[in-house]
């Protein structure tokens, strides 16, 4: 929201709370009572039927977890075939054929799969030291690129993908996939309407308490230097013996991922950047540990980061606390709450839920209690004549929550739905190259501030570190 608009924009906002409407998945923030209510968003269109020349041919590159995700919510989309697959172990290239069928094509080799005249476009759901090297060579080969998020390994890497991307003509779409979810949607509407007045605050956490949260996964018992081609997995990476941990809990390392900044934090500020419009932080501290999973990993288990985002066209200067702990004895959970001046928004992966308060200006008697009764009364007057409330305007506070419908395909449907319909109709996305640098980048900031045990400082308009 623009500080500059922001009575007007609340002004707005409140008329426009005050109009009932049939379109619920479209409408205003409606305003509610304050045991709060509930409304379904409203179910995206898509168009079913596509002709043979409409037809989008798919190559997976990684087959692993997120790729296998990643191809069937692809393939949950009209007029899209998958016809063949990477991935350097073995296993998981009889795997791709047992879900995909015995004529995909499966090689370790991803260059022989860009030769291929029948792939229209590639997922990229490599480890993150991969992602830039395959990204480019797939954008010079005349694919379409689906990369996995983070875009980057490391932010000196963003403005290769995005100069290939420009000189290929292709599209590029960076796979945070809660971006294209009904909840961001809605999110977005709503903060530029005012819902919540200024922000100045965003609170983000996520708590794991078990081994697969925290990257534990299981290793193959058929693991071995001839199932596994350990060595081209190094990649650039400093060259080790074969292990097979490095390979299959390779988010445990730093030389081949990007730690919690890289696997989690980056949605958040895909979300967040959408919402705001933002171009992201200015600056970041770090701290954390390794606190628990002590199993030979170099990233931490515990994280905090702090954030400082400048004042901008769409938002006020506000902070921003990123927090993780994968060794959560509470229990699991997470959240991301957008806090404002007048209420706060917190979003889940299929949900958004307003909640307004009235800000109390009168003193109590707490802090009146070495008063006299006579100076109290006095104050309390003077308190009355100068922030005069009409009911009409203390009843717009409340709690409303929109919910996506049973029958949503859901946000990883929907942004693939959106990747293919840019390459049909040679549109553009949302989270292009440069956003994703942006996204990427914000996020980034906290290893860079965590290894190097001080705070950092980032140009989110030139999107590099100071």
């Amino acid at each position: 929201m623009n500080p500059k608009n922001s009575k007007n924009s609340r002004r707005s906002f409140i008329k426009k709370a005050s109009i009932a409407s049939a379109a619920v998945g479209t409408s205003p923030f409606i305003l509610s009572a304050s045991q709060g209510e509930r409304l379904f968003l409203t179910t995206p269109k898509y168009k079913n039927s596509f002709t043979a020349n409409d037809q989008i041919n798919l190559g997976l590159i990684g087959s692993g977890i997120q790729g296998i995700y990643d191809t069937q919510a692809a393939l949950s989309v009209d007029g899209v075939n998958l016809v063949a697959a990477c991935d350097l172990y073995q296993g998981r290239l009889e795997r791709a054929k047992e879900l995909w069928g015995d004529t995909t094509f499966v090689t370790r080799d991803y260059r022989k799969l860009l030769e291929r005249n029948d792939i229209d476009a590639v997922i990229v759901a490599t480890p993150d030291h991969w992602h830039k090297k395959i990204t480019v060579d797939a954008l010079k080969a005349g694919k379409h690129v689906y990369c996995e998020k983070p875009m980057v390994q490391k932010w000196e890497e963003g403005q290769e993908i995005i100069t290939a991307q420009k000189n290929s003509g292709k599209i590029c779409q960076v796979g945070s996939q809660g971006m294209a979810s009904l909840a961001n949607e809605k999110a977005r509407q709503l903060y530029h309407e005012g819902a919540i007045g200024e922000l100045v605050l965003l609170d983000f956490y996520n708590d794991r308490y078990s081994a697969e949260g925290a990257w534990q996964y299981p290793i193959p018992p058929d693991q071995n230097p001839d199932t596994v081609d350990f060595d081209t997995f190094l990649g650039n990476a400093p060259k080790v013996p074969y292990d097979p941990v490095r390979f299959f809990r390779w988010r445990n390392y730093k030389d081949y991922g990007t730690g919690v900044a890289g696997d989690l934090f980056v949605h958040a500020f895909s979300s967040l950047h959408y919402i705001l419009d933002s171009m992201g932080p200015v600056g970041a501290f770090a701290t954390g540990g390794l606190r628990y999973w002590k199993d030979g990993r170099d990233v931490p288990d515990v994280s905090i980061t702090l954030y400082d985002f400048p004042k901008t066209e769409t938002h006020t200067a506000f902070n921003a606390a990123f927090r993780i702990n994968f060794i959560a004895g509470s229990g699991g959970g997470s959240g991301f709450k957008l806090i404002g001046t007048e209420g706060e928004m917190e979003l889940g992966w299929n949900s958004v839920t307003v909640r307004r308060s009235k800000l109390e200006m009168n003193p109590s008697a707490y802090s009146m209690v070495a008063y006299t009764e006579a100076t109290q009364n006095k104050i309390k007057d003077g308190f009355s004549d100068s922030n005069a409330q009409s009911r009409k305007s203390a009843l717009k506070t409340g709690t409303t929550t929109w919910e996506s419908p049973q029958d949503y395909k859901g946000s990883h449907h929907d942004h693939f739905y959106n990747f293919f319909t840019a390459i049909r109709q040679n549109g553009g996305v949302v989270q292009d190259p440069t956003f994703g640098l942006r996204a990427a980048g914000a996020a980034l900031l906290a290893n860079e501030s965590y290894y190097q045990k001080k705070p950092v400082s980032w140009d989110p308009v030139g999107m590099k570190m100071l």
